[in-house]
């Protein structure tokens, strides 16, 4: 396909090197691999990565030809933009302006960053107010980086649509300000999707593809784990929507296969998924 197809990160074997890693998506076609820095105490620890460190991503990027474009920054959850804690918003910002400067350094472009004002606290008008001050200073930051902050549309009331994101971006008014939907937990929010990406199509800066079980009186959804096909999103209709408003962006595949017990099965899982999704995106005439 001509269009940018990449898998995350989580998707492929945690055991791989960053050059096996780039190898094992570029045997199964991919463009890119979109890199995790979550918040657990080993993906955090690539914030301080030597420049040695640094240089032997890069290398692999060139000697593969498998770009890293994107970082999924998770990290958020653990140490938010709006915490009630000072030490925890301090802390939030540090990261924020270490994975800033990790990106300028693996020429990475785009940061994904949580939509959550805090996860692990109550929220509040407060916590709303800290997010919203946090972030304007981190987009400050990315635009001296020249690197793209692009917020995750969530499985949490907070950001659960790209109408939410559209507020947040116009109280923002930053240009490296963009926001990076998902199409699963866009559609378990019950959001219209045709809506949401004419509306917002001019602020996308990539696109995750993934399925989910949606948010229902009895059920808090699923937001994960859930087989393409399987959940509730209506792939004809959003990759038609997509192709109505223009998007031009990257699709990638979001998907949690990384800890299977052998490359095989993890290659045939992500495999199953293209063999799903490529059908679909060629009948829309999106490759």
């Amino acid at each position: 396909m001509a269009r940018p197809i990449g898998i995350y990160e989580k998707a492929t074997p945690k055991h791989f090197s960053w050059k096996e890693r780039l190898e094992f998506a570029k045997d199964l076609g991919f463009d890119f691999v979109e890199m995790s820095v979550d918040e657990s105490d080993d993906r955090l620890a690539r914030l301080d990565w030597t420049k040695e460190e640094r240089l032997e991503i890069v290398k692999a990027i060139y000697e593969t030809g498998v770009r890293i474009p994107s970082i999924c920054f998770s990290g958020h959850r653990r140490y938010p933009l709006g915490s009630n804690d000072p030490v925890l918003e301090a802390k939030s910002l540090q990261t924020m302006r270490q994975c800033i400067e990790l990106a300028q350094d693996l020429g990475v472009r785009v940061i994904q960053l949580a939509g959550y004002d805090v996860y692990y606290e109550e929220k509040s008008p407060k916590t709303r107010e800290r997010f919203i001050k946090n972030l304007r200073k981190s987009c400050d930051w990315a635009e001296q980086a020249q690197v793209i902050l692009a917020i995750e549309i969530m499985d949490d009331p907070f950001i659960n649509s790209i109408e939410k994101y559209l507020a947040v971006e116009k109280e923002i008014a930053s240009p490296y300000l963009f926001v990076y939907p998902d199409t699963g937990n866009l559609s378990a929010w019950h959001n219209d999707l045709y809506s949401e990406f004419l509306l917002g199509h001019q602020a996308l800066a990539a696109l995750h593809l993934k399925d989910t079980y949606p948010v229902t009186e009895t059920s808090k959804g699923q937001f994960r784990d859930v087989p393409f096909g399987q959940g509730c999103v209506d792939w004809e209709h959003v990759f038609a929507t997509l192709k109505k408003t223009n998007y031009q962006g990257p699709f990638l595949i979001e998907m949690w296969s990384e800890n299977c017990p052998t490359v095989e099965e993890t290659k045939a899982a992500i495999q199953e998924a293209q063999n799903f999704l490529y059908p679909l995106i060629e009948k829309a005439g999106l490759n």
